[in-house]
């Protein structure tokens, strides 16, 4: 008869919890009243056909509970703001962590979501900017700066011959509800007895010969004194008085010479006088009113005439009809202006509009300057404002396109933002940063270099700043940059994304379930994903990852194969333990183990289908990372597209062949379309397009 301890029967159940998730009888969906234990702080893996039940034991259990039980724990108040999953069918799951769930999907829609806000790398790049950011004058390039006392100090000493008889001075103005005398007897209650009058000090407590009218600006002395070294405290404390009476503003002069050092606090140019707002984070925020570019809101681009669909064919001459808003019969009379224009101004229009200079192609677009001829950009303002036709609001919405904003180049950000530099020399602006892409960001992080006093206060912020970005870099994403919009990613460059911020956000004890984060990745890529669950894992946290790839399987902790089928043949635990090796023992029913032990494969076929004649043809291709290339598709075989994550593979199967082939876009040229010409169209019949979009949608 065997006798339990119940002392010592408690503590290892105790133990076990401690060290492990217990799930006792669960049901959900296909599953059949599975029991399993999975180890904490560990990689798991999920693994098994499709339809065998993966996502509703690591997502409509696992992370159901641990996300009811942290909701559960907080106050009514807080869950009311909580959205809060139903309890899963399982009769008990024990050593549930706080959950945190990364789909394979991509929620974002907002134009105003982007990489960098994403991951808040760009946050962080904001805070380092406003902290060690330098302003530089657009116009003139110089250093801008504000003066303090200590800098005025220091440029008094600079500037002046020890022994200078010097004047501090403040501006003050006179206005219609304060006039002359009304302020200089404010200015004498508050200790100024002087102030200069043609460059001459003159008493505020007597009448002057000429009393200023309203609006007219005088300067208050608001001390003299020789410059010395024991002077240095004196003039130190004048220069800031004097700064405070005349709201940032402040001057010194020679009595002697009328040599002139002026002053201010703010950021003011001293070339050409231009100012400029101070860095702070929300300067550098396109998403806050005081950073945002003011033509375009913030967004980067606007709905403006696209001057790419107003002459599509650049190898088209003026005269054969380039300008297409006048190619047409109904608008013969506008084309017969614009070639008599063209004769006037010795623009040649028997020649492909490429061969013009960019000055004539400018006159074509925007002139302003003629008589007769105003620039089609300005005809179809025109028309757009007021349309004599119902019709011709259709016809001008033909050439209207999302473009750059011109005013801020598609940077999102306004010029006094673009105005701050960080770096050596003159520097790079934040827009620049964000244009790069992330090696080109890690190697510019990694070479700034900081003085004490900025590493005082910008340490801990390029600190974070650093190690961000390497966790992108780490997951595969070196090839994004920080202002790609999020809605363009995919639905595994996304879930990388959030994999990235749970890296930054070191978060312990938490249980990180995966929906098959290898999707997309290219096998080169694998270990630093691998390496990223790892370092997620080494911090203390649970991660279970539903993958299908073997080198993540292999790689794991722990795998759990579910199956044997799909729907009602699955939702057995078939495999559960270290990933199996070679010449391992495993069950029968385990496809997945079987697979890696080997004694199952994929039989490598010995045949393949012999490209034909018939192929479709892409010349020129040309759009984001794609350069000037042809491309040549095969017919009536099997044809896979590969490549490095990033390499430009959706962009031209996608983006481009696709939407040629559908006949959205005409197959001939435009420089609206990425490409110059479709070939082998004629072969096909139909197309359909099948990506990672949830198919009831």
């Amino acid at each position: 008869m065997l006798i339990v301890n119940p002392i010592l029967e408690v503590g290892r159940l105790a133990k076990q919890r401690a060290e492990t998730i217990t799930i006792r009888g669960a049901r959900q969906h296909n599953l059949r009243g599975l029991d399993l234990d999975i180890p904490k702080g560990r990689l798991t893996v999920m693994s098994g056909v499709s339809g065998s039940g993966k996502s509703s034991l690591a997502f409509d259990t696992l992370y159901a509970e641990g996300q009811r039980a942290y909701v559960e724990s907080l106050s009514t108040y807080a869950r009311q703001f909580l959205e809060q999953l139903e309890r899963p069918d399982v009769d008990a799951i024990t050593g549930i962590q706080p959950a945190i769930a990364i789909r394979q999907h991509n929620p974002v829609r907002s134009s105003r979501s982007t990489v960098g806000t994403a991951t808040e790398v760009y946050d962080y790049l904001r805070l380092l900017f406003a902290r060690l950011g330098q302003v530089r004058c657009l116009d003139c390039g110089s250093i801008v700066h504000p003066d303090s006392p200590d800098s005025a100090v220091r440029d008094a000493f600079a500037g002046y011959e020890e022994g200078a008889r010097l004047a501090v001075l403040f501006p003050v103005s006179t206005t219609e509800t304060l006039p002359f005398d009304d302020l200089a007897q404010r200015l004498v209650a508050q200790g100024y007895l002087r102030a200069m009058d043609d460059g001459a000090p003159r008493s505020l407590e007597e009448p002057w010969p000429e009393m200023p009218g309203a609006g007219t600006r005088i300067e208050v002395v608001a001390d003299r004194l020789k410059l010395t070294e024991s002077s240095r405290i004196r003039l130190s404390e004048a220069i800031e008085a004097a700064l405070s009476a005349g709201e940032g503003e402040a001057a010194m002069i020679d009595l002697d010479t009328g040599t002139r050092l002026e002053f201010s606090d703010r950021f003011r140019c001293g070339v050409d006088g231009r100012n400029y707002e101070a860095p702070t984070p929300q300067l550098f925020s396109f998403n806050n009113p005081q950073g945002a570019c003011p033509a375009c809101n913030g967004f980067g681009q606007r709905l403006e005439f696209d001057e790419r669909r107003i002459i599509p064919d650049l190898d088209k001459s003026l005269a054969a009809g380039a300008i297409r808003v006048w190619a047409s019969d109904s608008w013969r009379a506008e084309q017969k202006i614009l070639l008599e224009f063209c004769q006037r101004r010795r623009i040649a229009t028997d020649v492909p509009v490429r061969k013009l200079s960019a000055a004539h192609r400018k006159l074509l677009i925007e002139c302003d300057d003629d008589e007769s001829y105003v620039g089609v950009m300005s005809w179809l303002e025109r028309m757009r404002e007021d349309p004599v036709r119902e019709s011709h609001r259709f016809f001008v919405r033909r050439y209207l396109g999302r473009v750059d904003c011109r005013s801020c180049g598609g940077s999102r950000l306004r010029e006094e933002a673009r105005a701050v530099r960080l770096g050596s020399g003159e520097g790079l602006d934040i827009a620049s940063l964000c244009a790069m892409g992330l090696p080109g960001l890690h190697e510019f992080l990694e070479g700034l270099q900081l003085d004490d006093g900025q590493r005082a206060r910008a340490s801990d912020v390029l600190e974070e700043l650093r190690a961000r970005v390497g966790f992108l870099r780490g997951i595969g994403l070196d090839y994004l940059s920080l202002n790609r919009a999020s809605r363009t990613l995919s639905g595994g460059e996304m879930q990388r994304i959030h994999l990235s911020n749970a890296l930054g956000g070191r978060l312990v004890e938490t249980l990180y379930v995966l929906d098959e984060p290898s999707i997309g990745l290219h096998s080169r890529d694998t270990d630093r994903l691998l390496g990223s669950l790892r370092a997620l894992a080494d911090q203390g946290n649970t991660v279970v990852v539903v993958e299908h790839d073997p080198e993540i399987i292999r790689a794991a902790d722990w795998l759990v194969d579910l199956g044997p089928g799909a729907g009602e043949r699955g939702g057995d635990l078939l495999y559960a333990g270290k990933p199996p090796r070679a010449g391992d023992e495993v069950p029968e029913s385990s496809m997945t183990a079987r697979y890696l032990v080997g004694d199952r494969e994929i039989p490598v076929r010995s045949d393949r289908r012999t490209p034909g004649r018939r192929r479709l043809r892409l010349l020129n291709v040309r759009q984001h990372n794609l350069a000037g290339m042809d491309v040549s598709f095969p017919l009536g075989i099997f044809l896979c597209v590969t490549g490095v994550s990033g390499s430009g593979k959706s962009t031209l199967v996608n983006e481009l062949l696709f939407p040629a082939l559908e006949g959205d876009i005409s197959s001939g040229k435009g420089r609206l379309f990425g490409f110059d010409a479709l070939h082998g169209a004629e072969n096909l019949d139909e197309v359909v397009l099948v990506d990672q979009s949830p198919i009831g949608r």
